[in-house]
């Protein structure tokens, strides 16, 4: 990336002709000899504090520090939104989550051929900025729920999606580079800081935004529910920020134009070189030392000297994309894990999504304390610890953290309640009459299902679990209170729970079942819902944002999310009354019925019951496997960077950034294959990821042993095998051409 600014002159040859050597033998006329505008020298650009930093790297280093807040805001709440907003299945959330974050790696290819053959990088900056915030637009509109319906909704989402991708994908690869183009050769000590500075900036966006746009999705409601527009609308503002930003430092930028794309030039000699293999594979044409020397004939001799060291790096890449594949389950296996976990640490309750923000601020704590103490300590026990050694522990801890994250899911799944599989259902009863009834529930051949006595408002410690013989089936249910008995029948359908709420009428019993539809709580809040004894609709107010009508004479409100806590004044009304209920603490992640019945003498009160446990695994269990992931990444990610661009020559780098970016987006891809297809739990899916990955660091790790690394002074020419050795007089011109 830093060498995309330096000129690429060809090597001087003495015998190749131009302009000055053709003047060089004829007679000194000043007719001849065209007049040349003098070179005059350019204003220096602006300095900050005196110092040898442009100025203009400011408004750069905070235009990457507002996008990459605009990036991974955005994705940090992109799962629950697919899972919760969109109705997605888990699975099918986890394949579009990766599907984006895939595009989002393979179109920078797209940018750095943009600018690098066509109009440069300010420009392809500017106008990808524009694709960006577009979709950024977009993704917002489509999380309004006041806009169309579920189709709406996901065509939006997708298209917003796809523009982000092409946007944010595509200056990637131009904006660190534009920086590194600002300092002038002689400040190489600067430029190196600044890369420091702009990673900086990158952490700094993250940790801040994967804090921040989970509280505004889940401490805000829009239209009663989660405010995923402001979620995606803020993060939308940063990039017009960041955009605002960058244009306005224009004026003082450096803007090498276009050199050309070293990508298609490497693709070309490696196409050519097999293309010629394969047409000169007879017998009687001799053997080549390397099957890239076939591309001689067309190609320079030191491309194909660079591409000779640049497909032994990239040979060393083929394994990498396994451990991309467990990392960036961040934003959505794990994700998904922590909905199931109390996010309420005490002195702070912290949102499934806001987990992610352990990253970013694990890798900030981790980069100083690997290299100054670590690495050092290692290197003083006498064991060496190579570049490829640390990728290979790297892979070995991430590894480790999805076993640690395979056994919270196990752990987690002990305390979670059943789920009803095929031809079953689980049914609770609420009796919310006087006196104690007994039920009993019969199946289709009058064959007693469940027999048990209900006292008046008793709260029933589970579910029971009834199986069906086909899909859907009707029970009849027999209830006697007091003297009376009473027969009815419900249809019930597999795979669902259902709540048959038990009433009086005067002197009469009556029945009626409700299907608990929306039966377990959203991205770790706490769900309620509230059956109405009163002869009155009552309006009840949650919260600012949050309110709901319930019916009269026992209607049943469906299941609302609200953030958990105390709610010891929550205020109603009648037609003609104003009333408060108290409704207590309510856990994260538990369900609750709220029966509102008439006290003498005294207001409606609320009868509370839980239907959901509440979360009890605390979400700080997940501390370890993001601990180790993370180690796994800064020994893994920035060793590798420095290796591959150790191993690489200066004309490559380019190329290499490319195949890097590469192969994160094949590891999101490897994701999606396996949450579609493999079919397994979840705990067992954690399993199999940990183990590919092991079986990866072993091929890896022999493939590193045979390894030979590249000197610095190999990867170019000799001088001597360049330039033929020339002596005499042309030797003797050429020095003393001035004098002509």
């Amino acid at each position: 990336m830093l060498e995309e600014s330096k000129s690429k002159e060809p090597a001087m040859n003495p015998f190749q002709k131009n302009e000055s050597k053709e003047t060089l033998f004829s007679p000194v006329s000043t007719e001849e000899v065209p007049s040349r505008p003098l070179s005059l020298p350019k204003t220096p650009p602006p300095k900050i504090c005196g110092s040898n930093y442009p100025l203009s790297i400011a408004f750069i280093v905070v235009n990457e520090f507002c996008e990459r807040f605009s990036y991974y805001g955005m994705k940090a709440v992109l799962t629950l939104y697919f899972l919760y907003f969109l109705h997605w299945s888990e699975d099918t959330s986890t394949s579009i989550y990766h599907a984006f974050s895939s595009l989002c790696y393979f179109t920078p290819i797209l940018g750095a051929a943009i600018a690098d053959s066509w109009l440069g990088k300010f420009k392809t900056i500017i106008y990808l900025s524009l694709v960006y915030v577009l979709g950024h637009v977009v993704k917002s509109l489509g999380a309004l729920p006041i806009i169309g319906g579920q189709t709406v909704h996901t065509v939006l989402s997708l298209v917003g999606l796809s523009l982000i991708a092409l946007g944010t994908g595509g200056i990637k690869p131009c904006v660190a580079a534009f920086g590194g183009d600002q300092f002038e050769e002689k400040h190489a000590e600067e430029r190196t800081r600044y890369f420091s500075v702009f990673y900086l900036s990158i952490n700094a966006g993250s940790l801040i935004s994967t804090f921040i746009t989970p509280m505004l999705r889940g401490d805000v409601q829009c239209f009663g529910e989660d405010c995923y527009a402001l979620a995606f609308g803020v993060p939308g503002l940063l990039m017009v920020i960041a955009l605002v930003v960058f244009t306005m430092g224009s004026k003082i930028y450096r803007k090498p134009p276009p050199e050309g794309n070293i990508v298609t030039q490497v693709v070309k000699c490696i196409w050519f070189a097999i293309s010629n293999r394969f047409n000169n594979r007879s017998g009687d044409i001799p053997k080549r030392q390397h099957w890239l020397d076939w591309a001689a004939e067309k190609y320079p001799k030191q491309l194909i000297m660079d591409v000779k060291a640049l497909t032994r790096v990239l040979f060393l890449y083929i394994p990498l994309p396994m451990f991309w594949a467990l990392l960036d389950q961040q934003g959505s296996r794990w994700t998904l894990q922590a909905t199931r976990m109390n996010g309420n640490l005490g002195f702070f309750v912290l949102q499934p999504d806001q987990m992610q923000v352990l990253n970013p601020l694990l890798v900030l704590i981790f980069i100083p304390l690997f290299d100054l103490v670590i690495y050092r300590l290692v290197s003083k026990c006498g064991i060496s610890f190579s570049s490829l050694r640390k990728m290979a522990v790297g892979m070995i801890l991430a590894s480790l953290a999805f076993a640690v994250a395979a056994a919270v899911e196990i752990k987690i799944n002990k305390m979670t309640p059943p789920q009803p599989g095929p031809k079953e259902i689980f049914l609770q009863a609420l009796n919310l009459a006087d006196e104690e009834v007994k039920l009993t529930v019969l199946g289709d051949e009058n064959n007693i299902l469940l027999e048990e006595s209900i006292r008046s408002f008793q709260k029933m410690p589970h579910y029971a679990q009834l199986h069906l013989k086909t899909r859907s089936q009707d029970f009849h249910f027999y209830l006697k209170y007091h003297n009376m008995s009473v027969y009815t029948k419900h249809s019930v359908e597999e795979k669902n729970w259902y709540s048959l709420i038990i009433r009086e009428d005067g002197k009469n019993i009556y029945s009626m079942m409700v299907k608990d539809e929306e039966n377990k709580t959203t991205s770790g809040m706490t769900a309620v819902r509230f059956v109405n004894t009163l002869h009155k609709e009552i309006n009840i107010s949650l919260g600012t944002d949050v309110s709901l009508s319930v019916g009269e004479d026992y209607g049943v409100s469906a299941y609302t999310t609200v953030q958990s806590g105390e709610y010891p004044v929550v205020h109603c009304r009648t037609e003609d009354k104003d009333f408060s209920l108290n409704m207590g603490l309510l856990e994260s992640g538990a369900a609750y019925l709220f029966v509102i019945i008439n006290s003498t003498n005294q207001d409606p009160q609320a009868w509370k019951m839980e239907d959901i446990p509440s979360n009890k695994l605390s979400i700080a269990w997940q501390l370890p496997q993001y601990a180790l992931v993370t180690a796994g990444e800064v020994m893994f990610s920035v060793t590798g960077l420095e290796f591959s661009y150790s191993q690489a020559p200066s004309s490559m780098k380019s190329v290499l950034q490319a195949a890097w970016l590469l192969t994160v987006a094949v590891g999101n891809i490897i994701v999606l294959v396996v949450a579609q297809f493999s079919g397994l739990v979840q705990w067992a899916e954690f399993i199999l990821f940990s183990c590919l990955l092991l079986v990866v660091c072993l091929v890896f790790s022999i493939m590193g042993y045979y390894y030979v690394p590249i000197q610095p002074e190999d990867l170019q020419e000799p001088a001597d095998k360049q330039i033929p050795h020339i002596q005499g007089n042309i030797i003797n011109l050429e020095t003393k051409k001035t004098k002509l």
